[in-house]
Order: structure tokens, then sequence, then C-alpha cells
């Protein structure tokens, strides 16, 4: 029965598990007050992942009733159904939701482990959507089948970021929503799990770890969290408190994954067992410092989209695409300000930091779509091109992660070269001048005037709205930091990229390169070459230098569906005149980054 709470919520969603090895969520929803022709929904999106999923075709057996009647339920489109019932007396659905998906976005359910959020189970009761709403999440009972996974259901916990109502020791129970935005933006993690909390500028931290490996060190995990969590901080407020009450982070390592999600207080992250710290093992991992970063990159999202989002995202449709061209901003800014924060919070070196940031160049400058796609247009098109890759997309996109951070490492170094300001002062008077709310552009360019005192509408257009180089060799130079042309790798001096498993697998051929100029094409396998008459089998394209030797054309053999072919490679490109570019080394795709002036490049790195 519900409890004394749930009687006065106008929604009410009760969450229990249908089948384990079915991979079925039951849901019932009690509409206090429907209205006489009451229309339900489920969101085609989950805001942070810019791609239309499609979620109710995971919805089945959807039922309607009032009281003992039970009520026809007329589908209209894709994601809607009416049903016609009577106001004054509750309506109550109930249906079952497929969860096997293991990423952040969707919902997954096993005998190990059950996710969701709101947006793949709980459907939107059109009229009422600013209602308050209540979460009840009923523990699983222990399959007969599993004992040795499931024992009892007092061996799985509950963790989410809505405020609760009635739960018991493991997080089961009822949970509130002050409407439908907040419920869906609140991921649930249930399963036995690894659970610790902190404090981090005065507010409760508690950090949930679900499928670690027994040398999991948790608690390098927690405090490197928490001195991320207290520079973020410190970067948007000072000492002054931050825009939420408590914040969750809910991690699950698994053999094979990584993303994350962005939520209003709480995140959801996937990274490889292999990737977490380890008991006895003082050196950070290079994998354990990506999931370093994607814990700031998500943390970072709590200001930086979440609250301070595009205008056009001030209220969600989740019926359709929501169109904007700022995903360079809130995406590309806060992947500058990941790494960097790192950085300022003593998590990485000067080293690791510029190896970062050199990995950022290479995927911008070995990405022949930086001249077709600005990365204005690229956050217009998120929709249909970066979350729906081939093997075309570099040739035709950029990334406005990674040319947006590219922009803001511009901006910062542009201002600070100048004196007046940095990019930390404007992002901190942008939130201010946005009342941490929707923006626009013109609110970035106005906030970009007041603190440096003159306009930055020059360098925004040519750095934004049009496919220019970006200057990142002349301002590092400016702040102590060299950046200089370095040997390409055998892919990308032909202008490829492979899968080397025994056997060279062409994935993409670069717009420009000598293997597009061979006739080379995505999903040939490339057998082997012919030099002078020899024939030689390469198993990785190291063995073309090694085979080659000094010659200056090969004949590649190339296996193409059932054809075997024999394509002419050059293996040096024509001489060309060298693109006009503000940067030295711009015309190369490989670079390297060295400090040659450690104090100005402390005022950078190191500043608050």
């Amino acid at each position: 029965m519900p409890d004394t709470h749930d009687t006065v919520s106008a929604l009410h969603y009760r969450v229990e598990i249908a089948d384990l090895h079915a991979h079925l969520f039951r849901v019932t929803l009690t509409i206090a007050q429907p209205q006489a022709l009451q229309t339900v929904t489920l969101p085609v999106w989950i805001p942070g992942s810019y791609l239309v999923r499609e979620f109710a075709k995971n919805l089945q057996h959807l039922r309607a009733r009032q009281g003992r009647r039970t009520l026809a339920v007329v589908q209209q489109d894709k994601q809607r159904w009416q049903i016609a019932c009577k106001t004054g007396q509750p309506l109550v659905l109930d249906y079952e939701v497929y969860a096997n998906d293991p990423s952040v976005r969707t919902a997954c359910l096993d005998a190990a482990r059950g996710f969701f959020n709101g947006t793949s189970l709980c459907l939107r009761v059109e009229g009422q959507a600013e209602q308050p709403c209540t979460l009840e999440v009923v523990a699983p009972e222990a399959p007969e089948n599993t004992p040795d996974l499931i024992a009892a259901s007092a061996h799985w916990q509950c963790a989410t970021g809505l405020f609760p109502l009635k739960i018991d020791a493991n997080g089961f129970g009822t949970y509130q929503a002050a409407d439908y935005d907040e419920l869906v933006d609140c991921p649930v993690e249930m399963g036995p799990f690894w659970s610790a909390t902190f404090t981090a500028a005065g507010v409760p931290h508690r950090l949930v770890v679900a499928g670690a490996a027994p040398s999991f060190d948790a608690q390098r995990l927690l405090a490197d969290t928490q001195k991320i969590c207290e520079t973020a901080m410190r970067f948007w407020h000072g000492k002054g408190k931050p825009p939420f009450k408590n914040y969750l982070f809910l991690l699950h390592a698994t053999h094979d994954g990584y993303g994350g999600l962005e939520h209003r207080n709480s995140t959801a992250l996937i990274c490889t067992r292999a990737d977490l710290p380890r008991l006895g093992s003082a050196r950070a991992s290079e994998g354990y410092t990506t999931l370093l970063g994607l814990i700031s990159h998500e943390y970072f999202h709590t200001w930086n989209v979440k609250r301070l989002r595009p205008a056009e995202f001030a209220r969600y449709d989740y019926a359709q695409e929501n169109y904007t061209q700022l995903l360079w901003f809130f995406e590309g800014f806060t992947s500058y300000y990941d790494d960097l924060l790192l950085r300022r919070a003593g998590l990485i070196d000067d080293t690791t930091y510029l190896q970062l940031l050199t990995k950022t160049l290479h995927q911008v400058l070995q990405a022949p779509g930086r001249q077709v796609q600005t990365v204005a247009q690229a956050s217009f098109d998120a929709w249909v091109k970066f979350y729906r890759q081939d093997e075309n997309t570099p040739n035709a996109t950029i990334s406005y992660y990674t040319k947006g951070a590219l922009v803001a490492l511009c901006l910062d170094l542009a201002l600070r070269r100048e004196g007046q300001t940095t990019l930390d002062d404007v992002m901190r008077a942008l939130w201010q001048h946005c009342a941490g709310g929707p923006m626009q552009e013109a609110d970035l360019r106005a906030v970009l005037q007041a603190c440096a005192g003159r306009a930055f509408d020059a360098e925004l257009q040519a750095w934004v709205h049009s496919t220019a180089e970006l200057p990142v060799a002349e301002l590092l130079a400016a702040h102590g930091i060299t950046l200089q042309a370095d040997t390409p790798q055998p892919a990308q001096r032909l202008g490829l990229r492979v899968t080397e498993n025994g056997a060279i697998r062409i994935k993409t051929v670069l717009r420009g390169g000598l293997a597009e100029r061979a006739g080379m094409a995505a999903g040939d396998e490339w057998l082997g070459i012919d030099v002078q008459g020899q024939g030689w089998r390469l198993g990785k394209l190291a063995d073309l230098a090694l085979y080659a030797g000094n010659a200056s054309h090969v004949t590649a053999l190339i296996a193409r569906g059932d054809r075997l072919l024999r394509l002419p490679l050059a293996l040096t490109p024509p001489a060309t005149k060298p693109r006009k570019s503000a940067a030295p080394a711009a015309h190369s795709d490989t670079v390297s980054l060295r400090i040659t002036d450690a104090a100005r490049a402390g005022r950078w790195l190191y500043s608050t």
C-alpha cells in the first residue's frame, strides 16, 4: 500500500522488477486527478545526449483502469497514448519496460544490477508536468534460480539524487520530485554497490561504485573526487555555496565501457574496471586519469549546461529534437576545464596536462571536417551527425567537444595576454549575468566585452562561425609553451584510421590523404604490398616501412568484398604550398607541446 505521502501526491510512480532475466521493469502510474481525455507520452530523447532514441520502443502491455473498470488505451503516434476516463477519480496505468542497455542514457536490468533514467520509464502526464510527483522504488525479491547472484533483497541497495520521503536502510522506498523535469533528471541505481560520502564546500556528496574488482582502491577515488569537487566549487563560487544541496556520483565499472551523462545534482558514469585505481599502486594509470577527467567534466556540467544552459533548452521538448548552435560552448568549454581543473587540483602534473591537450589538438587537426563545418554548425547538427557517426564523419564534421575546447583555450589565452581578465572571470560573470539560467551567444559577447574592455566579436566569428584555423601556436607561445610539428604515425601519414588484429581493416579514409589518392575505401582489408615485383604480407601498418624500404611508390594489395585489387600507392605527398595560418605548425597534423617559460605557463595552469 502507498504511504501517507503518496495519497497527497498528484502523480505517483511505482517501479518494481517484473522479471530480472527478461530485463523487465514494471511501472504503475497513479494520476490522482486525470483529465477526461488524458494523454500520456514517453520522451524520445534524454537531455545531454542529442539523439532521438525512441524510448517507447521498449514499452509494452500498457493498460489503464479506474477502480475495477478497465479502460481502452489508444495510441496516437510513436510516443503518445490517450485514455478516455472520468474526472475526479484516480486513473491507474501499468506497463512494462524492456531494459537491456548498459549505457548511461536509458535503462538496464539483470540479476546483478538495475539502473534507469526516468525518460526511459516514466510516462509524462500531459497537462500535469508541473505537478509534484513521487517515485516509489520497490526492493527486489530473490530469484529462486539465482541464489549465487542475489541471496536476498537485502544485498541490493538503491541510490538516487531525488529527495527521500520514506525509505529503508538500503534506500528503497518513496522519493519526491517537484515536477516531471526533476523526476527524469535523477537516475536511479540499484544493486550491490560500494558507497561512501564526503563533504565539499560544506555540501554532502555521495560516491556509489557498482561492479568494481577486489583490487579497487576506493579511498583513493573518494579522495581524488573530493579534490575535483572542491576545485570546481572554488572556480564557480569562491567561498560561496553551490546551487544544489547534495550531489551523487553513480559509477558503473564494467569489462568494457566509457561515458557519462550529467544531471542536476548527480551524474551517471561508466568506466572499465581496469581504469579504477588499484590498491598498492601509487602511480595513476592513463585509464584512471581519463576517468578523473570524466568525473571533472560531468561535475562541471552541474553549472555549465544544467543551469547555465542554451536559451533553446529553457524548457525541454521531450517529443522532438531541441536545436541549438551553442554546444561548442557548453560541451567544448566544459571539455577545456575538465582537464585544466585536474591540474589545478594537483591530480596531474604539467607533462600529463600537456599530453592531454596535445591529444585534443590531434583530434581537431587530424579531422579534415574542420575545414568543412564550423563548430557552431556542428552543434546544430549534433542530432544527425555527431551521434550518428560513420566512416565519413571525420571528413564531413568537427567535434564540438574538441574544437570547442580549443576555442575556450584560445579565448582564455587571448584574454590573459591582454592582461585585463581571464576566461575564469568571464565564466563567473556570465553565471551572474544570466542568473545561472538560460543564455544566448549574445550574452557571452556582452560579458566578454564587459570583462575585457573590448569586443571579441571578430574572434568569435573567426573561431566559431568560420572554418579558419585557430591561432593555438601563437597564443600558447605567448604563455611560455611551444607548439611544434612532430613525426606522424603511419596511419596519419597515409590518411587512414584502421583496426589491427592480425590484419589491417580500414575504418576511415581521410580526405586528401595518400590512401584516398590511391583509391582505398572504408571496409577494405589491406593484405600486403608489392615492391618491385616482390609481394609482402602486412599484419600491421608498421610493417609497411619494413618492407617498402626507400621506395617512394608501392602497389597495395586490397581485398574489397569478393574482389582483390592492386592499387598504386605513393608513400610521400606531392609538393604543395603550405596553408596560410597564424600558427607556425598548423600545417602539420601531428604536433607536440613543450614548456619553454615555466613562470608564464604557471600563471595560466595554476590560476584559480
